[in-house]
């Protein structure tokens, strides 16, 4: 019996060992999962914080202008196709000026960042209009923080379209950038200054007369999510420093009150179907507007957002569907449909409400993007002059290489690992599930050595 004695103890001094190698690469697996927190020993000293989100990337050489309190000869000019930084103060009406074509269309975009430690209300926000010299308003747009109450930069496009009946001919026309403050939102939001950006563009004329309708049909459902195995992309910290993405399914990490920018080429005929999921996350509570999703066109013009409430569990949302790109979708009256209009690249802005933090920690939480681009791409209109910036509303190949290659497979592995993260199976319970199957195996193993070892 000695010597089956031996065969026992030698075998599970081994797999004693085995599981003792198992149980510290288990534990260090599960420190590095997502979602799973481990409790410090008494004592142990805490992780540090994350850092504080990245600041906005103002697009480089952005010439700084005063806004002037009337509209005025004394009011900035603001020139298409450069970039402009100004500030915005709490009770600020600021006016900047512009001088325009009869045949030109344009565009002016502004983008407000507020200092990241600022409070606001839903209903927050700038508006951004245009006027004629005689104060005749031309067009006026508004952006808001909405329900996740959380600083970020929100953009607002005011414009002068040749299609409509008011603003014509050429002359001065002067940009109004507003506040829109509710009351109550703390001292932060009644009295710092906002940084703005400004970026003006201006599209010519065609060089025949196009179609006056918009477009009667299309293809309005909803496409099956897309799936396979995400892609790590990080995006840019402003429209200046966007990533290229194309269809494919992209994943990245944001912390609470983190944005991120990505713009996705578009040529004409070509459709944009996008979705942003939210993972889980463990904790208990509920956070209005955790996610906001939206577009923006070539000229940073509003075309549709999304946001999502937030309990924990992973969630998504989905921007309506949107039509292909079309020059004559300017005809339309929606506006996600008349906001589509040129070819060029399309932004998609990612923002995690701060308030998340309170219920879910610090983070960062994985995002994944959805895109499928649908369509039958073709030649756009011809245009009677070149648009300013020139490459506005075109793609080149260069465009086109710089959009990376979405990864293959099915995600199958990568969202296994994710359940089990976020608390599909606690960690515990997990590790001894594995411990049991090792376990198992090793007196299986046992057995079958003894049956086959004769006995001396």
């Amino acid at each position: 019996m000695r010597a089956r004695g031996g065969t026992t103890a030698w075998t599970w001094r081994r797999a004693g060992a085995a599981r003792r190698a198992l149980v510290l690469l288990l534990g260090a697996a599960l420190v590095l999962l997502p979602g799973t927190a481990l409790a410090l020993p008494a004592g142990a000293p805490a992780a540090a914080a994350p850092a504080a989100p990245a600041p906005y990337s103002f697009v480089p050489g952005a010439r700084t202008v005063a806004g002037a309190q009337r509209p005025t000869a004394d009011a900035a000019l603001l020139d298409p196709g450069r970039a402009y930084r100004s500030s915005l103060p709490r009770d600020g009406r600021l006016f900047y000026r512009l001088r325009l074509t009869a045949a030109a269309t344009a565009y002016v975009p502004v983008t407000a960042v507020p200092p990241a430690d600022t409070t606001v209300s839903a209903t927050d926000g700038i508006r951004v209009s245009l006027q004629d010299a005689k104060g005749t308003p031309c067009s006026y747009a508004s952006a808001r923080f909405g329900a996740g109450l959380s600083p970020r930069p929100v953009t607002a496009l005011a414009q002068r379209d040749t299609g409509k009946a008011l603003c014509q001919g050429p002359g001065t026309y002067y940009v109004l950038v507003e506040r829109l403050d509710a009351e109550g939102s703390g001292a932060a939001a009644r009295t710092g200054r906002w940084d703005l950006e400004i970026t003006p563009a201006t599209e010519p004329g065609l060089a025949q007369a196009g179609p006056s309708t918009a477009p009667q049909t299309w293809d309005s459902a909803t496409p099956a999510p897309l799936t396979g195995t995400a892609r790590d992309r990080p995006g840019g910290t402003g429209f200046s420093t966007a990533r290229p993405l194309g269809q494919g399914v992209w994943r990245t990490a944001l912390a609470p009150g983190e944005t991120r920018f990505y713009k996705v080429p578009l040529d004409w005929g070509r459709q944009l179907h996008a979705s942003a999921e939210l993972g889980g996350a463990a904790g208990h509570g509920y956070v209005g507007g955790a996610l906001d999703l939206s577009l923006h066109n070539p000229v940073r013009g509003y075309v549709d957002d999304a946001a999502l409430g937030y309990t924990g569990a992973p969630k998504t949302a989905t921007l309506a569907p949107l039509p292909p790109v079309e020059y004559a979708n300017r005809h339309a009256v929606p506006a996600a449909v008349t906001s589509v209009r040129f070819a060029g690249d399309y932004y998609l802005v990612v923002h995690l409400s701060t308030r998340l933090a309170g219920t879910f920690g610090r983070g960062p939480f994985e995002v994944t993007l959805r895109l499928r681009v649908g369509g039958r791409a073709h030649a756009g209109p011809a245009y009677a002059g070149r648009p300013v910036p020139a490459d506005v509303f075109t793609l080149t190949e260069q465009d086109r290489e710089a959009v990376p290659a979405a990864a293959a497979g099915d995600g199958t592995g990568h969202r296994a690992m994710r359940l089990l993260a976020a608390g599909g199976i606690g960690t515990g319970t997990a590790l001894l599930l594995l411990l049991g199957g090792w376990t198992l195996a090793a007196r299986r193993a046992h057995a079958r050595a003894s049956a086959q070892k004769p006995i001396a």
